[in-house]
């Protein structure tokens, strides 16, 4: 008996081709009947539902059917997809996903476009399909923004969630009270005294003013970021602007997209009642103008702070950071200091630790404890069967997996509106008041989704960075096993590079031990051996690190 062949069948559908008729059902049924005429035994169904075919990212199923191509899972000869603008509209994309799938001896058919790439003419035909669905794909996104700026030019709100100081009604912006009186003070301390952006920051947490936390809030107080965006939206003052953010591509990427601001954009006169006078706006712009210049850094290209960002804050976690005092008169000596700059009020975060540190003492104790951990007897012996780990990016790709469950989520609520509102009965009484009410949750959707999106652009980015680290997790083991000495001879810009590749966190008391020692844990970016058994934390009780410390204060005070 004649051995039949195997195929996966590949649905997918996106909220611009709605209208078509290519529902996922219309889209498996078809495919279906196609491998029982040709008497194949599909091995597997896959269908990405909702998702635009510009690119591979986020079309989960489509990935996941790639990889069981790659593992040979079930040995199948062909993919069949309803037409080539289902498999995908991006050509790049479209041969590369070809091409690996021949490499592993498995082919495309298109059935509704007669397309078969194990025959001569397939491959061909295939490359000027794709081209030419991804012309149409560009066609259908100038059309969707040429819709939004439209409705811009109308004066109307476009979309996402309600700027801080207005609520939104049936997609019209109305005046939050409740809020608006914050953004009326940030403007008047802004132009009326001599607060910068950090000064109407501090103002507002150090006077009792909170900010009511909403879907796109985080935090009571109030950020410096979040001064400046209010002070640069055009929308309190009665204008709507478009294309403040723009998605453009990645250079020395394929189809790789992140959102840039942009320091142009047209602005219109809005359907919607100004929270802030035309005059006020104008003030602020041009102080705005007048205190947008880089401030001049002290700069010693010699000195680094070493442990900027891993040191941690005892009152509310935050990473201290580098500060400098200027050379005295006296000894004409720069000093450095770590410090929270939480303590200024310009991030929102309420934090009472006052103390600068000593960047030479706390460096030097880091160290200290670093070397005594391996020089122990132990150590070398088990961080020479460690050579060869990587650092582990399972958390981050956990929290891609989680945000990706999340777009699903707001693309198929988009695409269930688009449903509801394609379906709504024009001659319904309530018609206009339901297609409105739509139409906003709907404009909502696009902010969310732009908010996973660059979200997940992050982790992705973080991933790709700690992949391509220059210091590998071979290389750190490798140091490690000569602290000493590389350490001792390295400049403080590559014992800075160490300590961010070696350390995630240093964590501090309050206040300085009786034994000279400040340092209370130490988190690693990957497990050591300690005492016989792997650790990413390294905490006080830890013996070497007390004797350390207590020996690093004495000689200091020698």
């Amino acid at each position: 008996m004649k051995k039949k062949t195997k195929c996966y069948i590949y649905t997918r559908v996106s909220t611009s081709i709605q209208v078509d008729g290519y529902s996922l059902d219309a889209q498996r049924d078809k495919l279906r009947k196609y491998a029982e005429y040709e008497d194949m035994t599909i091995a597997g169904e896959y269908s990405d539902d909702g998702f635009s075919g510009k690119n591979i990212q986020g079309r989960l199923e489509f990935q996941r059917m790639l990889n069981d191509i790659q593992e040979g899972k079930d040995g199948v000869s062909f993919v069949l997809v309803f037409k080539l603008s289902r498999f995908g509209r991006n050509a790049a994309d479209v041969l590369n996903s070809l091409q690996l799938m021949q490499d592993f001896g498995v082919n495309l058919i298109c059935v509704e476009d007669g397309i078969d790439s194990s025959k001569d003419s397939g491959k061909l035909m295939i490359s000027v399909l794709s081209a030419v669905a991804e012309i149409e794909r560009e066609n259908i996104r100038t059309q969707t923004m040429a819709g939004r700026e439209q409705k811009a030019k109308e004066g109307k709100w476009n979309g996402g969630f309600a700027p801080y100081g207005y609520r939104l009604d049936n997609g019209q912006l109305l005046i939050a009270e409740d809020e608006a009186e914050v953004i009326r003070l940030i403007f008047d301390r802004y132009i009326r005294t001599n607060d910068g952006i950090n000064g109407v920051c501090s103002y507002l947490n150090s006077h009792g003013y909170t900010k009511k936390l909403r879907q796109n809030g985080t935090i009571p107080g109030f950020s410096s970021s979040f001064v400046k965006g209010v002070l640069d939206n055009p929308v309190y003052a009665g204008m709507i602007a478009y294309g403040r953010r723009k998605t453009e591509k990645k250079i020395g990427t394929r189809n790789e997209m992140h959102v840039v601001e942009q320091s142009e954009f047209p602005v219109y006169e809005g359907q919607h009642e100004a929270i802030i006078s035309e005059e006020d706006w104008n003030l602020a712009q041009e102080k705005r103008k007048v205190n947008a210049f880089k401030r001049e850094k002290i700069n010693d290209p010699e000195h680094a702070h070493i442990l900027s960002g891993i040191l941690k804050c005892p009152c509310c976690g935050k990473g201290m950071y580098g500060n400098i005092a200027k050379a005295h008169s006296k000894d004409k000596k720069t000093r450095y200091y770590y410090y929270c700059k939480n303590t200024l009020g310009a991030t929102g975060h309420k934090c009472t630790f006052r103390t600068n540190i000593e960047q030479t003492e706390m460096n030097r104790m880091a160290a200290a404890i670093i070397s005594a951990m391996v020089n122990n007897p132990q150590f070398a012996e088990a961080i020479k069967e460690k050579i060869g780990s990587t650092v582990d990016t399972t958390d981050m790709e956990k929290q891609i997996e989680g945000l990706q469950a999340q777009l699903r989520q707001a693309l198929g609520t988009k695409t269930r509106l688009e449903r509801q509102m394609d379906s709504l009965d024009i001659t319904d009484k309530y018609y206009d008041r339901k297609i409105l009410d739509l139409q906003r949750r709907y404009d909502e959707q696009y902010g969310r989704i732009e908010e996973i999106e660059s979200q997940i652009d992050d982790i992705q980015s973080q991933i790709r960075s700690i992949r391509q680290e220059k210091i590998s997790g071979d290389n750190i083991y490798q140091l490690l096993l000569a602290f000493d000495e590389v350490y001792g001879e390295a400049s403080e810009v590559e014992r800075k590079e160490f300590m961010r590749a070696f350390i995630e966190r240093i964590e501090i008391y309050p206040e300085k031990r009786e034994d000279g020692c400040w340092i209370k844990k130490i988190v690693f970016n990957f497990p050591v051996p300690v005492n016989g058994e792997d650790v990413k934390e390294l905490p006080l009780e830890f013996q070497p690190t007390v004797e350390t410390c207590a020996l690093l204060t004495k000689s200091g005070e020698a």
